[in-house]
Protein backbone atom coordinates (compact mmCIF):
# COMPACT_ATOMS: atom_id res chain seq x y z
CA UNK A 1 0.00 0.00 0.00
CA UNK A 2 1.72 3.10 -0.91
CA UNK A 3 1.94 5.91 1.73
CA UNK A 4 0.53 9.68 1.02
CA UNK A 5 2.22 12.44 4.08
CA UNK A 6 -0.59 15.40 2.73
CA UNK A 7 0.07 18.88 4.53
CA UNK A 8 -2.13 21.76 4.69
CA UNK A 9 -1.69 24.90 7.13
CA UNK A 10 -4.86 25.12 8.70
CA UNK A 11 -6.22 22.98 11.55
CA UNK A 12 -7.66 20.14 9.05
CA UNK A 13 -11.45 20.74 10.75
CA UNK A 14 -12.96 22.89 8.48
CA UNK A 15 -11.07 22.03 5.14
CA UNK A 16 -13.59 20.20 3.28
CA UNK A 17 -11.47 19.43 0.36
CA UNK A 18 -8.41 18.48 1.61
CA UNK A 19 -10.46 15.78 2.99
CA UNK A 20 -12.65 15.06 0.66
CA UNK A 21 -9.14 14.45 -1.18
CA UNK A 22 -7.97 12.17 1.63
CA UNK A 23 -10.93 9.82 1.27
CA UNK A 24 -11.33 9.66 -2.39
CA UNK A 25 -7.47 8.20 -2.11
CA UNK A 26 -8.46 5.95 1.03
CA UNK A 27 -11.14 4.20 -0.81
CA UNK A 28 -8.77 3.55 -3.70
CA UNK A 29 -5.85 2.38 -1.59
CA UNK A 30 -3.67 4.65 -0.24
CA UNK A 31 -2.68 4.88 2.71
CA UNK A 32 -2.99 8.79 4.26
CA UNK A 33 -1.44 11.16 6.82
CA UNK A 34 -2.76 14.56 6.84
CA UNK A 35 -0.39 16.57 8.29
CA UNK A 36 -2.14 20.22 9.74
CA UNK A 37 -1.81 22.95 12.85
CA UNK A 38 -3.33 22.67 16.24
CA UNK A 39 -5.14 25.95 17.77
CA UNK A 40 -6.60 26.45 20.83
CA UNK A 41 -9.94 26.09 19.74
CA UNK A 42 -9.16 23.36 17.29
CA UNK A 43 -12.26 20.90 17.39
CA UNK A 44 -11.32 16.74 17.72
CA UNK A 45 -10.89 15.01 14.27
CA UNK A 46 -12.52 11.83 13.36
CA UNK A 47 -11.33 10.93 10.12
CA UNK A 48 -11.24 7.49 8.64
CA UNK A 49 -7.40 7.94 8.04
CA UNK A 50 -4.34 9.14 9.95
CA UNK A 51 -3.88 12.94 11.14
CA UNK A 52 -1.69 15.13 13.12
CA UNK A 53 -1.25 18.47 14.10
CA UNK A 54 1.22 20.40 14.87
CA UNK A 55 0.89 22.79 17.70
CA UNK A 56 2.89 26.00 17.09
CA UNK A 57 4.56 28.73 19.49
CA UNK A 58 4.14 31.28 16.60
CA UNK A 59 -0.06 31.35 14.95
CA UNK A 60 0.57 34.27 12.42
CA UNK A 61 3.04 36.58 10.32
CA UNK A 62 6.27 35.70 9.16
CA UNK A 63 7.47 34.15 12.43
CA UNK A 64 4.10 31.46 11.49
CA UNK A 65 5.63 30.14 8.66
CA UNK A 66 8.99 30.06 9.57
CA UNK A 67 8.24 27.53 12.28
CA UNK A 68 5.44 25.45 10.40
CA UNK A 69 7.94 24.97 7.83
CA UNK A 70 10.53 24.25 9.61
CA UNK A 71 8.53 21.72 11.85
CA UNK A 72 6.90 20.31 8.69
CA UNK A 73 10.28 19.69 7.45
CA UNK A 74 11.22 17.76 9.91
CA UNK A 75 7.80 15.45 10.16
CA UNK A 76 8.38 15.08 6.67
CA UNK A 77 11.64 14.15 6.54
CA UNK A 78 11.67 11.31 9.75
CA UNK A 79 8.12 9.98 8.20
CA UNK A 80 7.77 7.09 6.07
CA UNK A 81 6.08 7.73 2.88
CA UNK A 82 6.05 7.23 -0.43
CA UNK A 83 4.38 10.11 -2.35
CA UNK A 84 3.58 13.80 -1.15
CA UNK A 85 0.96 16.27 -1.45
CA UNK A 86 1.38 19.85 -0.59
CA UNK A 87 -1.71 22.03 -0.64
CA UNK A 88 -1.14 25.45 -1.34
CA UNK A 89 2.03 27.95 -1.77
CA UNK A 90 2.93 27.91 2.27
CA UNK A 91 2.90 24.01 2.78
CA UNK A 92 5.30 23.93 -0.65
CA UNK A 93 9.43 24.27 0.15
CA UNK A 94 9.81 21.74 2.81
CA UNK A 95 7.52 18.95 0.63
CA UNK A 96 9.58 19.57 -2.36
CA UNK A 97 13.07 19.63 -0.74
CA UNK A 98 12.32 16.22 0.93
CA UNK A 99 11.04 15.20 -2.70
CA UNK A 100 14.76 15.81 -3.62
CA UNK A 101 16.48 14.91 -0.92
CA UNK A 102 14.49 11.37 -0.47
CA UNK A 103 13.79 11.04 -4.34
CA UNK A 104 10.03 11.06 -3.70
CA UNK A 105 7.17 11.83 -5.86
CA UNK A 106 5.74 15.08 -5.07
CA UNK A 107 2.35 16.21 -6.11
CA UNK A 108 0.63 19.87 -5.84
CA UNK A 109 -2.71 20.92 -5.17
CA UNK A 110 -2.97 25.00 -5.60
CA UNK A 111 -6.24 25.82 -3.96
CA UNK A 112 -5.89 30.01 -5.17
CA UNK A 113 -3.01 32.58 -6.65
CA UNK A 114 -1.44 32.63 -3.18
CA UNK A 115 0.39 35.52 -4.25
CA UNK A 116 -2.03 37.40 -5.15
CA UNK A 117 -4.19 36.74 -2.23
CA UNK A 118 -5.78 40.08 -1.27
CA UNK A 119 -3.96 40.19 2.41
CA UNK A 120 -0.64 41.06 0.49
CA UNK A 121 -1.65 44.04 -1.45
CA UNK A 122 -0.03 46.24 1.14
CA UNK A 123 2.96 44.43 1.60
CA UNK A 124 4.77 44.01 -1.40
CA UNK A 125 7.84 42.59 -0.02
CA UNK A 126 6.24 39.85 1.48
CA UNK A 127 4.15 39.36 -1.95
CA UNK A 128 7.84 39.02 -3.65
CA UNK A 129 8.91 36.44 -1.28
CA UNK A 130 6.03 34.35 -2.32
CA UNK A 131 6.08 35.13 -5.99
CA UNK A 132 10.23 34.11 -5.95
CA UNK A 133 9.25 30.68 -4.10
CA UNK A 134 6.41 29.89 -6.61
CA UNK A 135 8.50 31.09 -9.61
CA UNK A 136 11.39 29.03 -8.27
CA UNK A 137 9.49 25.68 -7.80
CA UNK A 138 6.17 25.48 -9.66
CA UNK A 139 8.06 24.93 -13.24
CA UNK A 140 9.74 21.73 -11.79
CA UNK A 141 6.39 19.99 -10.46
CA UNK A 142 5.10 17.70 -12.76
CA UNK A 143 1.66 16.49 -10.97
CA UNK A 144 -0.29 19.45 -10.26
CA UNK A 145 -3.88 20.74 -9.88
CA UNK A 146 -5.98 23.40 -9.18
CA UNK A 147 -9.44 24.61 -8.12
CA UNK A 148 -10.40 26.05 -11.59
CA UNK A 149 -9.97 26.47 -15.14
CA UNK A 150 -8.77 29.93 -14.99
CA UNK A 151 -5.85 29.32 -12.73
CA UNK A 152 -4.82 26.22 -14.89
CA UNK A 153 -4.62 28.34 -17.36
CA UNK A 154 -2.76 31.24 -15.62
CA UNK A 155 0.00 28.98 -14.47
CA UNK A 156 0.44 27.06 -17.29
CA UNK A 157 0.97 30.23 -19.54
CA UNK A 158 3.20 31.60 -16.72
CA UNK A 159 5.56 28.94 -15.93
CA UNK A 160 4.80 26.21 -18.69
CA UNK A 161 3.25 23.79 -16.34
CA UNK A 162 0.35 21.37 -17.22
CA UNK A 163 -2.14 21.98 -14.12
CA UNK A 164 -5.08 19.86 -14.32
CA UNK A 165 -8.28 20.84 -13.03
CA UNK A 166 -10.39 19.13 -9.99
CA UNK A 167 -12.93 21.41 -9.02
CA UNK A 168 -14.16 21.49 -4.91
CA UNK A 169 -17.53 20.15 -5.51
CA UNK A 170 -19.73 19.23 -2.30
CA UNK A 171 -20.23 14.71 -1.87
CA UNK A 172 -23.64 13.83 -2.62
CA UNK A 173 -26.10 13.91 0.18
CA UNK A 174 -29.89 14.51 1.50
CA UNK A 175 -31.10 17.67 2.65
CA UNK A 176 -30.97 17.65 6.48
CA UNK A 177 -32.46 20.57 8.46
CA UNK A 178 -31.20 22.00 11.58
CA UNK A 179 -32.13 24.83 13.25
CA UNK A 180 -30.95 28.62 13.75
CA UNK A 181 -30.12 30.20 17.40
CA UNK A 182 -32.14 32.43 17.10
CA UNK A 183 -36.00 33.31 15.46
CA UNK A 184 -36.59 33.35 11.61
CA UNK A 185 -40.00 33.22 11.61
CA UNK A 186 -41.67 35.49 8.71
CA UNK A 187 -38.00 36.55 7.51
CA UNK A 188 -36.19 35.62 4.56
CA UNK A 189 -32.64 34.39 5.10
CA UNK A 190 -29.79 35.40 3.35
CA UNK A 191 -26.07 33.16 4.20
CA UNK A 192 -22.75 33.47 3.59
CA UNK A 193 -20.15 30.78 4.46
CA UNK A 194 -16.45 30.88 4.31
CA UNK A 195 -13.44 32.81 5.55
CA UNK A 196 -14.31 36.54 6.91
CA UNK A 197 -11.40 37.93 5.67
CA UNK A 198 -11.02 41.92 3.18
CA UNK A 199 -12.24 41.36 0.06
CA UNK A 200 -15.62 38.94 0.73
CA UNK A 201 -17.93 41.97 0.10
CA UNK A 202 -19.15 41.32 3.81
CA UNK A 203 -19.26 45.05 4.50
CA UNK A 204 -20.55 45.68 1.42
CA UNK A 205 -23.92 43.33 2.31
CA UNK A 206 -23.74 44.60 6.34
CA UNK A 207 -24.27 48.32 4.27
CA UNK A 208 -26.70 46.40 1.87
CA UNK A 209 -29.23 44.92 5.22
CA UNK A 210 -29.92 48.58 6.43
CA UNK A 211 -32.19 48.32 3.09
CA UNK A 212 -33.71 44.97 3.57
CA UNK A 213 -36.12 44.97 6.72
CA UNK A 214 -37.77 41.97 6.26
CA UNK A 215 -34.50 39.66 6.00
CA UNK A 216 -31.64 38.19 8.00
CA UNK A 217 -28.37 37.67 7.39
CA UNK A 218 -26.33 35.18 9.03
CA UNK A 219 -22.43 35.13 8.78
CA UNK A 220 -20.99 31.61 8.77
CA UNK A 221 -16.95 31.20 9.44
CA UNK A 222 -14.26 33.20 10.79
CA UNK A 223 -11.19 35.71 9.83
CA UNK A 224 -9.10 38.59 9.87
CA UNK A 225 -12.25 41.21 10.24
CA UNK A 226 -14.95 38.99 11.86
CA UNK A 227 -14.16 41.57 15.01
CA UNK A 228 -14.20 44.24 13.16
CA UNK A 229 -17.31 43.39 11.54
CA UNK A 230 -19.19 42.60 14.26
CA UNK A 231 -18.30 46.22 15.93
CA UNK A 232 -19.85 47.82 12.56
CA UNK A 233 -22.70 45.45 12.88
CA UNK A 234 -23.13 46.83 16.38
CA UNK A 235 -22.95 50.50 15.48
CA UNK A 236 -25.01 50.23 13.26
CA UNK A 237 -27.85 48.92 15.48
CA UNK A 238 -28.29 45.97 13.18
CA UNK A 239 -27.86 43.25 15.75
CA UNK A 240 -31.58 41.62 15.22
CA UNK A 241 -31.20 41.57 11.40
CA UNK A 242 -27.62 39.97 11.33
CA UNK A 243 -26.14 37.04 13.11
CA UNK A 244 -22.62 35.90 13.41
CA UNK A 245 -21.89 32.25 14.12
CA UNK A 246 -18.37 31.89 13.79
CA UNK A 247 -16.69 28.81 12.59
CA UNK A 248 -19.04 25.65 12.78
CA UNK A 249 -18.46 22.31 11.98
CA UNK A 250 -19.17 21.18 8.20
CA UNK A 251 -21.68 18.61 9.72
CA UNK A 252 -23.63 21.15 11.32
CA UNK A 253 -23.09 23.27 8.04
CA UNK A 254 -25.00 21.17 5.84
CA UNK A 255 -27.20 21.21 8.22
CA UNK A 256 -27.72 24.88 8.15
CA UNK A 257 -27.73 26.32 4.42
CA UNK A 258 -30.79 24.74 3.56
CA UNK A 259 -32.85 27.09 5.87
CA UNK A 260 -31.31 30.18 3.39
CA UNK A 261 -33.11 31.37 0.84
CA UNK A 262 -29.88 32.92 -0.85
CA UNK A 263 -26.52 31.69 -0.53
CA UNK A 264 -23.94 34.77 -1.05
CA UNK A 265 -20.23 34.80 -2.95
CA UNK A 266 -19.63 38.58 -3.79
CA UNK A 267 -16.29 38.76 -3.74
CA UNK A 268 -14.91 41.80 -4.81
CA UNK A 269 -12.29 41.99 -7.16
CA UNK A 270 -9.07 42.63 -5.44
CA UNK A 271 -6.19 41.03 -7.60
CA UNK A 272 -6.22 37.89 -9.73
CA UNK A 273 -6.77 35.83 -6.60
CA UNK A 274 -9.93 36.86 -6.69
CA UNK A 275 -10.84 36.99 -9.73
CA UNK A 276 -10.07 34.07 -11.30
CA UNK A 277 -11.63 32.56 -7.02
CA UNK A 278 -14.51 29.74 -7.66
CA UNK A 279 -15.49 29.04 -4.20
CA UNK A 280 -16.73 25.93 -3.13
CA UNK A 281 -19.42 27.70 -1.14
CA UNK A 282 -21.31 28.12 -4.25
CA UNK A 283 -21.67 24.47 -4.89
CA UNK A 284 -22.37 24.25 -1.11
CA UNK A 285 -25.66 26.62 -1.59
CA UNK A 286 -26.02 24.50 -5.05
CA UNK A 287 -26.29 21.33 -2.86
CA UNK A 288 -28.18 22.73 -0.64
CA UNK A 289 -31.04 23.62 -3.12
CA UNK A 290 -30.33 27.44 -2.53
CA UNK A 291 -29.92 30.36 -4.83
CA UNK A 292 -27.17 32.24 -5.49
CA UNK A 293 -25.93 35.66 -6.06
CA UNK A 294 -22.24 35.66 -6.94
CA UNK A 295 -19.93 38.85 -8.74
CA UNK A 296 -18.73 39.76 -11.98
CA UNK A 297 -16.21 37.53 -12.22
CA UNK A 298 -15.04 34.87 -14.50
CA UNK A 299 -15.51 31.49 -12.95
CA UNK A 300 -18.56 32.36 -10.51
CA UNK A 301 -20.40 34.26 -13.60
CA UNK A 302 -19.87 30.96 -15.09
CA UNK A 303 -22.04 28.93 -13.04
CA UNK A 304 -24.79 31.31 -12.78
CA UNK A 305 -25.24 31.94 -16.39
CA UNK A 306 -24.12 27.89 -17.17
CA UNK A 307 -26.86 26.19 -14.62
CA UNK A 308 -29.25 29.36 -14.11
CA UNK A 309 -29.08 28.85 -10.34
CA UNK A 310 -29.24 32.55 -9.28
CA UNK A 311 -28.36 36.13 -10.69
CA UNK A 312 -24.76 38.18 -11.05
CA UNK A 313 -24.79 41.56 -8.78
CA UNK A 314 -25.34 43.82 -10.94
CA UNK A 315 -24.81 47.29 -8.75
CA UNK A 316 -22.51 47.55 -5.89
CA UNK A 317 -24.04 49.97 -4.44
CA UNK A 318 -25.98 48.88 -1.19
CA UNK A 319 -29.62 50.58 -2.12
CA UNK A 320 -29.18 48.92 -5.25
CA UNK A 321 -28.08 45.82 -4.41
CA UNK A 322 -30.79 45.46 -1.91
CA UNK A 323 -33.51 45.95 -4.76
CA UNK A 324 -31.93 43.14 -6.54
CA UNK A 325 -31.96 40.70 -3.40
CA UNK A 326 -35.67 41.91 -2.96
CA UNK A 327 -36.47 40.52 -6.33
CA UNK A 328 -34.22 37.36 -6.56
CA UNK A 329 -35.29 35.87 -2.74
CA UNK A 330 -38.81 35.67 -5.00
CA UNK A 331 -37.68 33.59 -8.25
CA UNK A 332 -38.03 30.32 -8.66
CA UNK A 333 -34.51 28.33 -9.22
CA UNK A 334 -36.11 25.13 -7.71
CA UNK A 335 -35.96 23.16 -10.84
CA UNK A 336 -32.60 24.27 -11.87
CA UNK A 337 -31.15 23.48 -8.79
CA UNK A 338 -31.97 20.05 -8.79
CA UNK A 339 -30.60 19.70 -12.12
CA UNK A 340 -27.01 21.63 -11.30
CA UNK A 341 -26.91 19.17 -7.51
CA UNK A 342 -27.09 15.99 -9.54
CA UNK A 343 -23.82 17.14 -11.89
CA UNK A 344 -21.99 19.24 -9.30
CA UNK A 345 -20.70 16.76 -6.75
CA UNK A 346 -17.35 15.53 -5.73
CA UNK A 347 -18.19 11.87 -7.13
CA UNK A 348 -17.98 13.20 -10.58
CA UNK A 349 -14.41 14.72 -10.07
CA UNK A 350 -13.25 11.31 -8.11
CA UNK A 351 -12.18 9.54 -11.56
CA UNK A 352 -9.90 12.69 -12.33
CA UNK A 353 -7.96 13.08 -9.36
CA UNK A 354 -6.95 8.93 -9.08
CA UNK A 355 -5.87 9.23 -12.28
CA UNK A 356 -3.19 11.98 -11.40
CA UNK A 357 -2.18 9.78 -8.46
CA UNK A 358 -2.13 6.48 -10.17
CA UNK A 359 0.18 8.47 -13.40
CA UNK A 360 2.47 9.77 -10.43
CA UNK A 361 3.38 6.21 -9.10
Amino acid sequence: MKKIIVSVTNDLSTDQRVDKVCSTLQKEGYEIVLIGRKLKNSIPLHRSYNTKRIKLIFNKGFFFYAEFNFRLFFVLLFSKKDMLLSNDLDTLLPNYIISILQKKKILYDSHELFPEIPELINKPFVKKCWSRLESWILPKLKNTYTVCNSIADFYDKKYNTHFKTILNLPIKREIELGQFPFKTKGKKIIIYQGAVNIGRGLELIIDTMEFLENCILVVIGNGDIYKELVKKVDLKNLGNRIHFLGKISPSELHKLTPLANLGLSIEEDLGLNYRFALPNKIFDYIQAEVPVLVSNLPEMKMISINYKVGEIVKNRKPIELAKQIEGLIEKDFSNELKKAKKELIWENQEEKLISIFNKSI
